[in-house]
């Protein structure tokens, strides 16, 4: 008998979400703040006192990656090899097609604050609930954009229990499902742009995906220099505006 109602859970958040709501969700990276249209992404904006010039990324899975990213196919393969071989969760981005029917219900607005210099970021594999929320929200064709849910420069939030009052206070459903998976990393998702292989942020499982992409296409990925170093895992030479 199943502890979590991950399927039930799902519909609320999106019935939150379909409403114009803000919810806050757990994935095994960390847990973060998601809506579906410009009003509430500005209100989660307001509430982390994020710089306008960051972008939110897209809850998806490799279907919504096949449909909506354009890349070519050795990276759509390495995409696949760290999804699908591996289990690993990532956050990639690429170029994209604008005119998806999940992005038109988004509004031209909210897409504008949510892409980057012609690309989306998409956060793949991440937890058996992004998942079944994610096949929800497609289904529904409720798109779901989002970023961490903590105040900004403070750091992901492994804990639901740690997210910040001033988060928590704009938020119409929070999903609690306690310490997530990849909390020792102290870091969200790695997100890599696989057009160019430019290593926006370092994340979770980051030596992995860099061993596995070293092995398998040859790809050598910039060195982790340490938390001390690097808290957030954004590299300071990285051009996209991805939090």
């Amino acid at each position: 008998m199943a502890v979590l109602d991950m399927p039930g859970d799902a519909a609320r958040v999106i019935q939150a979400v379909r409403a114009g709501g803000v919810a806050i969700i757990p994935m095994d990276v960390g847990y973060a703040g998601i809506g579906g249209c410009q009003d509430a992404l500005m209100r989660f904006f307001r509430a982390k006192g994020r710089g306008a010039h960051k972008r939110n990324a897209m809850l998806g899975n490799l279907d919504l990656h096949d449909e909506l990213h354009r890349l070519d196919a050795r990276g759509r393969q390495m995409v696949r090899c760290l999804v699908e071989d591996y289990d690993l969760p990532v956050a990639v981005v690429a170029g994209f097609q604008q005119d998806h029917p999940l992005l038109k219900a988004l509004g031209e607005e909210a897409l504008a604050a949510s892409t980057d210099g012609g690309t989306l970021a998409m956060l793949l594999n991440a937890g058996g609930f992004l998942l079944e929320l994610t096949r929800q929200a497609t289904a529904a064709g409720q798109p779901l954009f989002g970023s961490s849910a903590n105040l900004t420069g403070t750091g992901t939030r492994f804990r639901a229990a740690d997210i910040q009052p001033e988060i928590r206070a704009i938020a119409d459903i929070v999903v609690d499902y306690g310490l997530v998976k990849f909390h020792r990393y102290r870091r969200s998702s790695t997100m890599i742009d696989f057009r160019t292989m430019e290593v926006v942020r370092i994340g979770s499982c980051y030596e992995v995906i860099a061993d596995v992409l070293k092995r398998h296409f040859d790809v050598d990925l910039p060195p982790d220099p340490g938390l001390d170093a690097l808290p957030s895992g954004h590299l300071r030479e990285a051009q996209r505006n991805y939090a």
